[in-house]
């Protein structure tokens, strides 16, 4: 997946949060993984226990840790699941208007993280070394 032209993330924000976290941007950006991993499972075994007391912490958890590296679009997709679930709290009722909004946050959350991890560390193309390199004959 390429990272240009995704509207999955806004780089300015990512750009920004990089440059606030410093050297610790990495770190927290495995925590985001991590921790994002333990939202959506505990966002979908909630849905499948049709449980929205046990939805609203963890979408809550995921919307701010998405809008933090710039992620938005899953950052939009937890709130929505957090307020469905916050209203059926309220209402004493199943979260069942949140089953195709929890059916889809796994997937943006692997691609988003994809485009997030890779942009953190991109790999450095090599280049040939001066004299051929090693195992390499030198013209002459």
């Amino acid at each position: 997946m390429s990272f240009e032209g995704s509207t999955l993330v806004d780089w300015h924000a990512y750009q920004q949060a990089r440059g606030e976290l410093g050297e610790g941007f990495v770190r927290i950006l495995g925590y985001f993984r991590e921790d994002g991993y333990k939202s959506v499972s505990a966002i979908e075994g909630a849905m499948r226990g049709t449980s929205a007391a046990a939805m609203v912490i963890p979408a809550h958890t995921l919307k701010g840790e998405a809008r933090q590296f710039g992620a938005e679009p899953l950052a939009t997709l937890a709130e929505t699941i957090e307020g469905i679930a916050r209203d059926s709290v309220e209402q004493q009722d199943t979260p069942d208007e949140a089953l195709e909004h929890v059916a889809r946050l796994r997937r943006l959350f692997e691609d988003t993280l994809t485009l997030l991890e890779r942009e953190a560390s991109p790999v450095v193309p090599r280049r040939p070394v001066a004299g051929g390199g090693f195992g390499r004959r030198v013209s002459r």
